[in-house]
């Protein structure tokens, strides 16, 4: 359970700054200069620190009031800021410590714009039980986060009726990175968002969103101040917003969403039904097949490289080896496998051509086909579902992508729980035809099933409860 009480830590007698944890020091001063006259700001707490076994990773999440910047049209709001994703102590209780050059903790701290309401007095705690519980997915995940990524939160940020139901996440306007004794800390601030603004997000990219909604005074302005009784989307206030930039953002750019986790699986229909060796489960003796470090690494790679833009697209060679001066080693990568006793050496596992394969997404998962098709393929890049129930991969390519292992020739092809399908642009744009309906953004009547016979393709949109039971 968190506490709320004010901050002393900002006042620390220098003669104290020898047992004054260097890292939190080190934020404190660049809060000290951005709020010289708020040395002591109301702070949330975790009473029981996550090193002690508390469930709150953030230390301490410290709130101050922002007078906005007339000149900039900025408002007035409330700024939080988190104490804890970095590494605050440096004697690897929290965090391992790997050098001065690289990122401390996991490089950055999450922060949050948030308008201040006409006779608030006070800032509102429920940002920083939102703050706490991305920290909780980071710790337990191991993923970070960067400028540009959206987050599918489906419900109101404040627990209240609030259309505001996601985020996006940006470089925090007015903070600047610090460099500790433990490396280097950046500020990644949470944006608000409607429904639509992340569609829209995953449709084209985050960054383009976020510079939209920094044209649009209430819908975020310059600083991206989150109002959570906005009741209009920027599309409402500016309809010219989504033809004029967004829709011809993809259109000329594609999207730069490579990949998500998801709720999906994949059938291969051309062995019999009884066989042992299921596509989504092969065996050898007693241990399931799961994906090899190897494919794990390229999937990475694939999602990992969805907010940069490549002239020429490519997967990572299946037998490339690890690049490690391209990031730490210390963490675990997104797709890497739970049970990585269970992995089955790399050699052991062949590539195999299939003749029909039946795929099976939810409903979310669904809505994202369009995307796949007409924001990457079309535009000679790779889209990959990556189950959140298991090791099954899903990745789409065009023919365009190097380093797959589907081909023209074998359009359909396996990697143990993986599988790769090659469409054509002429198929694409037959799918995109068939699958218009998954574009509206009401809810579609499930089950729905789309075929195509003389591709020996078959792909269902299904409830969630079929993905929840393993034995769907």
């Amino acid at each position: 359970m968190d506490e709320v009480r004010p901050n002393n830590g900002p006042a620390v007698a220098p003669g104290l700054a020898s047992i004054f944890p260097p890292g939190l020091q080190a934020i404190y001063g660049e809060c000290r200069r951005l709020y010289p006259d708020q040395a002591n700001p109301l702070q949330v707490t975790a009473i029981v620190k996550y090193w002690l076994g508390g469930p709150d990773p953030l230390d301490y999440i410290s709130m101050y009031r922002n007078v906005g910047c007339a000149a900039q049209d900025v408002q007035e709001h409330w700024h939080y800021i988190s104490f804890g994703l970095s590494d605050l102590y440096g004697d690897n209780r929290v965090h391992e410590f790997t050098g001065q050059e690289g990122p401390s903790g996991f490089g950055f701290e999450l922060t949050f714009r948030l308008k201040r309401e006409v006779g608030e007095t006070a800032p509102p705690t429920w940002p920083a039980e939102l703050m706490q519980g991305l920290a909780r997915y980071v710790f337990q995940s191991e993923n970070t986060f960067c400028s540009g990524d959206h987050i599918s939160w489906h419900s109101p940020l404040d627990n209240s009726e609030s259309r505001i139901q996601h985020m996006l996440l940006t470089e925090d306007p007015q903070i600047s990175p610090v460099h500790t004794p433990f490396g280097l800390v950046n500020f990644l601030q949470i944006v608000g968002v409607c429904t639509e603004e992340l569609q829209a997000a995953q449709q084209w990219n985050g960054q383009g969103i976020l510079e939209l909604l920094r044209g649009v005074h209430v819908a975020g302005g310059p600083w991206l101040i989150t109002d959570m009784r906005r009741g209009e989307t920027m599309f409402d206030i500016d309809p010219h917003l989504q033809q004029e930039r967004v829709d011809q953002g993809i259109e000329t750019e594609g999207s730069n969403l490579s990949g998500v986790s998801a709720k999906c699986v994949w059938d291969d229909l051309s062995r019999p039904s009884e066989d042992e060796e299921d596509s989504r489960s092969i065996c050898i003796g007693s241990q399931p097949r799961r994906l090899s470090e190897k494919d794990t690494e390229q999937i990475r790679e694939a999602l990992r490289k969805g907010l940069e833009f490549n002239t020429k697209a490519a997967l990572p060679p299946i037998n490339s080896q690890k690049q490690g001066h391209d990031r730490p080693q210390s963490r675990k990568d997104s797709l890497e496998s739970e049970s990585s006793a269970a992995i089955i050496p790399h050699e052991l596992v062949r590539t195999r051509q299939l003749e029909s394969v039946h795929l099976k997404f939810n409903q979310e998962s669904g809505t994202l086909l369009p995307l796949c098709l007409r924001g990457r393929l079309l535009h000679g890049r790779h889209f990959t579902y990556k189950s959140i129930n298991g090791d099954t991969a899903i990745t789409f390519v065009s023919t365009g992508v190097e380093g797959a292992f589907a081909t023209e020739e074998h359009p359909y092809a396996a990697h143990g729980p993986w599988l790769q399908i090659l469409l054509t642009e002429e198929f694409v744009e037959q799918m995109l035809g068939d699958l218009s309906e998954l574009n509206t953004r009401e809810e579609t009547k499930l089950p729905k099933e789309y075929s195509w016979p003389e591709k020996k393709l078959k792909i269902s949109v299904l409830p969630d409860s079929v993905f929840d039971n393993p034995l769907q």
